[in-house]
This record gives structure tokens, C-alpha cells and sequence, in this order.
């Protein structure tokens, strides 16, 4: 082997730096950026369908083992179905707010990129998910319930595990998750290899899923196949949470990831 292929064989083994992943960050960002935003609505809007495999497998396994096994160890299975749809998603680089509250924020803090842009940019992202979700949610709400594969209880559990807290609490757990959001994004670009970013996602998403923490867009679409199939959930339970998680989640991930991970990089 000549010393180049050694050379390039150290290079692979080695880890990225922190400016590394963040020039890699930078560059996807500002690519996202360059998107118009109509084809940034359609990879929103296929994220939005396809994150919500999370709620159809959480929702299966909670028809089929309600009942059958203790409650603690149902929430441990149905958190270990959580990261399903994210998998979908950033494997195959559909676009996603939470990812996006850290990732759109470094051109800013770059001054390569207006904060109005932004702005335009995570509404567009958002948008997409929140319409994604509701189709998925409704598609799932009439269609599982009838082929046997999940019940109305288990709509109902999934929305009020994530309802049933005074706001405040909300948004903490909100902050949390997009922390972590922000770091998976973060984990995902230093990690070299497809398996390596298949264990970060169900690492970190997991995390989320165990924890009960709130996540806008899987809680998006829980809460409101839940509004549709039981009447105690009101469209203000609706309205108040989503604003509270969306709140919370771009809190975590712009500041816990964004802007520490910004206020490391090396200056030349």
C-alpha cells in the first residue's frame, strides 16, 4: 500500500473536527437555502407524511400489547418504535423543522444569510411538515381503526401522553427534545457511515420517545388524529400545544446546538 492510501485510510479513521462538521453544516444549510421554495415545501410535505410511520408503528404495538404487558414496559416498547420516522426522514433527506432550527441558523450566525430568510425558510419547512402530518393523520384515523391494526384508544393514549401537562412543563420538555434534535443533526454530519447515522438516529430519537419529551411534528400528528376520534381533546389543546412545542423546540435547537456549537469553531 503506498503511503497516499495510507494517508487516505488515516484521513477516513480519523474523526471530524468541529469546524469539519461545521463547514458541512454551513454548506448544507446555505444549499438549502439556494432551493426554491416550492421543491423545499415538497421534501417538507414528504416529511411530514413519512415521520408519520412513528405514530403508525407506536400506535400497532400499543393495540397489540395493551393489556398484555405491564404499562412500564409498554412505554419502553412503543418509544423504541419512535425513531421508525426518522429514519425515513433524514436517511432519505426529506426536510424537517427541528433538524433545521439548528442547521439554518449557522449561515446566520455566519452573516451569509438575512434573519428574514430564515424566517421564510423554517416557515416554508414547517408548513410542509404540519400539512404532511395532518394528511397522515387523517389517512391513519380512518384506515387503521378499520383494517383492525390500531384502535381508537390507542390515538387517544398517544395524544394525551403528550396533552396532559400544564404548558410551562411543555415547553421545557419541548426545549429538550430540540436540544436533541439539534444534536442529532450535529451527530448525523460527524458520522462517517450510513450504520453509524442509523445508531445516532435511533439513539437520540429513542431518548426522546423514553423520556416522553415533545417533538412539534410527531406531536403534531398525535395530537391530532387524537382531536379527531376523541372528543375530550378540544382544537385549543391542539392549538396551545403545537405553539408551545414549536416555541420550545426552536428555543433548543438554535441555542443548546446552534449558537454553542457556533461560539466553538476556530477562527482563521
Amino acid at each position: 500500500m503506498s503511503k497516499l492510501d495510507n494517508s487516505k485510510k488515516r484521513s477516513a479513521d480519523q474523526p471530524k473536527g468541529i469546524n469539519d462538521i461545521l463547514e458541512e453544516q454551513l454548506a448544507t444549510s446555505i444549499s438549502e437555502y439556494e432551493r426554491s421554495n416550492k421543491r423545499l415545501f415538497i421534501s417538507a410535505l414528504s416529511a411530514g407524511l413519512e415521520i408519520g410511520f412513528s405514530i403508525f408503528l407506536m400506535g400497532t404495538l400499543f393495540t397489540l400489547f395493551h393489556g398484555q404487558v405491564s404499562s412500564e414496559f409498554l412505554h419502553v416498547l412503543i418509544s423504541f418504535a419512535y425513531p421508525i420516522g426518522f429514519i425515513f426522514v433524514i436517511i432519505g433527506r426529506s426536510e424537517l423543522f427541528t433538524e433545521h432550527t439548528t442547521l439554518a441558523v449557522l449561515p446566520v450566525l455566519n452573516k451569509t444569510i438575512s434573519i428574514k430568510s430564515l424566517f421564510i425558510l423554517w416557515a416554508v419547512i414547517l408548513t410542509g411538515n404540519l400539512i404532511g402530518g395532518y394528511i397522515f393523520g387523517t389517512f391513519l384515523v380512518y384506515f387503521a381503526p378499520a383494517i383492525g391494526v390500531i384502535s381508537n384508544e390507542a390515538f387517544a393514549h398517544l395524544a394525551h401522553k403528550v396533552i396532559d401537562f400544564p404548558l410551562p412543563l411543555i415547553l421545557i420538555s419541548a426545549v429538550v427534545a430540540g436540544w436533541l434534535m439539534g444534536l442529532l443533526s450535529w451527530l448525523v454530519a460527524s458520522s462517517q457511515e450510513t450504520i453509524s447515522r442509523l445508531f445516532m438516529i435511533v439513539l437520540v430519537t429513542s431518548t426522546i420517545g423514553i423520556g416522553g419529551l415533545h417533538h412539534s411534528i410527531v406531536g403534531s400528528i398525535e395530537v391530532f388524529a387524537g382531536l379527531l376520534i376523541d372528543p375530550t381533546i378540544g382544537i385549543m389543546d391542539y392549538v396551545s400545544f403545537e405553539a408551545t412545542s414549536i416555541l420550545g423546540n426552536a428555543i433548543g435547537g438554535v441555542f443548546f446546538v446552534g449558537i454553542l456549537k457556533y461560539g466553538q469553531r476556530r477562527r482563521f
